[in-house]
């Protein structure tokens, strides 16, 4: 916010870092007009960020102390061409015959934007034209003499296996977040760092258009910890340009003469017109919805790298506004039981394809708040169906609100085996039923309409809640699509005015956010953002639950008196 660097320490090696800076300085942009250096046109940030670097290098040693460093900047700040200068001035000083240098990109049109600067300063340089050797087909930069190789490829594990690199730089890290295979993909590629302790590891980004999910999420958060003194790590330093927390609520990003904070290069390579012209088209959805930032989130994201919780495309839903502000991390279903009067639950079975979500739903006592709990549970052929989003799957699944269920063996798939039995209860339905049967002892649960279910998809659930002796009278079909508008309507309402909350689960972020809303001349319906990847099961169990809610239920048992919170009862 003072305009101070990002670097709060004087490089480790300063000469080392001198001699890095003023290669890299020296380097042509050549599709900048004029064609100027690095040090003509770039601003103090990038310098401070490649001493970083370098400097962390004891040439006496030949071993780097600081090995893993990430820029997060927002978009339009120069960053594939920063990268392309960095490998390239890391080509220059190395050493090591045969050495092996990576720029790894997600997609082969993000390679081309890192490998064409590359190789357009080498060419603008004739001394560099000289000792290096442009391969195109192979977007590869080889030096004469030592044959080392920065070669700049797109993700592919047959591309970068087996690779020696000592040098790795990976671009746009947010999109490495949607891939299953990011993990083992980046341990293929920086596997030759073990043996060349003169390496390092560079990872560039913007933040996602969606929450972050994946090997994204997991190297994010662990350079903010050790931004932030959580993490004692010597070996990593991040730049982070984001918004402290305070301007995040008070949504001072969407303030002109804020812009510079997540864009050091304002003024260079972007300018504060086209930003507010961005943002200005977004919000009132005059980009065309074919273009790669026709919404307003993918604006907040790239251009201003906001981190976006629910998405905030203009036909969300309209709960999506206040679904964030309305979390509450400590509201377990034990303490949701605590703290309500009667509880309902709504549950979405959907198909094999899809999670299966249950919601259990209370009123508060005293304040009257719809609380919510929520769970959910997926197979494992869904993670391997869609492949897209599975990290985000598994980062639900780490954070406790999504069970990937164990596969069933094969002997009890088979009944033409002589030895099948019957399969015991699926792993799904038999979970959701023992939540059920915690909240029907709890006494909270009416003796009729009390579990809500979507009617399609869920025999196996009605025979086990059935089997578990619930009565019929507590199973009720809620009708879908159109017939929810009241919760639809009703719950936003809800969460707008602070009259409900919700236990603040990620995995309910993302479902939110997949949910569009549409309107018919007197209806309106939720309906997932239209792709098989768009989850929203967990929500529309949500949907279930409130209907049962708006029904003003009362509990079967005696519940829990409002005067033992006041520690005033006397048995």
């Amino acid at each position: 916010m003072e305009r101070e660097s990002l670097v709060p320490f004087d490089p480790l090696y300063p000469d080392y870092a001198a001699k890095a800076v003023a290669v890299f300085k020296s380097l042509r942009m050549v599709d900048v007009p004029g064609k100027p250096t690095f040090g003509e046109a770039c601003e103090p940030f990038v310098f401070d960020f490649v001493g970083a670097i370098f400097g962390a290098y004891d040439e006496r040693e030949g071993v780097r102390h600081i090995t893993e460093f990430m820029l997060l900047i927002s978009k339009k700040n120069g960053k594939s061409t920063i990268a392309a200068g960095i490998m390239v001035t890391a080509l220059i000083l190395n050493w090591r015959d045969l050495a092996e240098l990576i720029i790894l990109a997600p997609t082969i049109e993000v390679a081309g934007n890192s490998f064409k600067p590359a190789a357009a300063m080498v060419r603008a340089d004739p001394d560099l034209e000289r000792k290096f050797h442009i391969i195109n087909n192979t977007r590869t930069i080889r030096h004469r003499q030592t044959q080392a190789e920065l070669r700049v490829v797109a993700a592919d594990t047959g591309t970068v296996g087996g690779a020696k690199a000592g040098f790795i730089l990976i671009d746009e890290l947010w999109l490495f977040g949607k891939r299953a295979d990011a993990e083992d993909l980046f341990e293929e590629a920086t596997g030759g760092m073990a043996s060349r302790p003169e390496g390092f590891v560079v990872y560039l980004t913007t933040h996602s258009n969606e929450p972050p999910a994946g090997i994204y999420k997991e190297k994010l958060e662990y350079f903010r910890d050790v931004r932030d003194g959580n993490i004692a790590d010597p070996t990593c330093f991040g730049m982070l340009y984001e918004w402290p927390e305070q301007m995040i609520e008070d949504q001072a990003y969407l303030k002109a003469e804020n812009f510079y904070l997540t864009n050091p290069n304002l003024g260079r390579s972007v300018s504060t017109d086209f930003i507010a012209g961005k943002l200005r088209k977004a919000s009132r959805g005059e980009l065309d919805e074919g273009e790669e930032d026709a919404s307003l989130q993918v604006v907040l994201a790239k251009y201003l790298n906001v981190e976006i919780g629910v998405r905030l495309r203009r036909d969300r839903w309209r709960g999506a506004d206040f679904w964030d502000q309305r979390g509450d991390t400590t509201l377990t279903l034990e303490a949701l039981l605590d703290r309500c009067e009667v509880v309902v639950a709504g549950a979405d079975g959907g198909g094999l394809d899809d999670l299966y979500g249950l919601c259990i739903a209370g009123r508060e006592r005293e304040s009257k708040r719809w609380l919510f709990w929520f769970k959910a549970w997926v197979w494992p052929e869904v993670l391997k169906l869609r492949k897209q989003i599975a990290p985000r799957l598994k980062d639900f699944s780490n954070d406790g609100d999504l069970v990937i269920c164990e596969p069933l063996a094969a002997a009890e798939l088979d009944p033409l085996d002589e030895n099948w039995e019957s399969a015991d209860t699926p792993q799904d339905i038999a979970e959701i039923v023992e939540i059920l049967v915690q909240v029907r002892d709890s006494g909270l649960m009416p003796d009729k309409a009390a579990i809500g279910l979507d009617p399609h998809g869920v025999a196996d659930l009605v025979d086990a809640l059935a089997d578990a002796e619930f009565a019929d009278e507590q199973i009720v079909a809620i009708g879908q699509g159109y017939r929810l508008m009241s919760a639809v309507v009703g719950l936003a309402r809800k969460l707008k005015f602070a009259q409900a909350a919700h236990n603040g689960a990620p995995m309910m972020a993302w479902c939110v956010g997949n949910a569009k809303e549409e309107q018919g001349r007197q209806t309106v319906m939720l309906v997932k953002n239209g792709t098989a990847t768009a989850k929203i099961d967990p929500l529309m169990a949500a949907m279930n639950a409130t209907k049962l809610l708006e029904m003003n239920p009362e509990a079967a048992g005696p519940g829990r008196s409002v005067y033992e919170d006041r520690e005033a009862i006397v048995i």
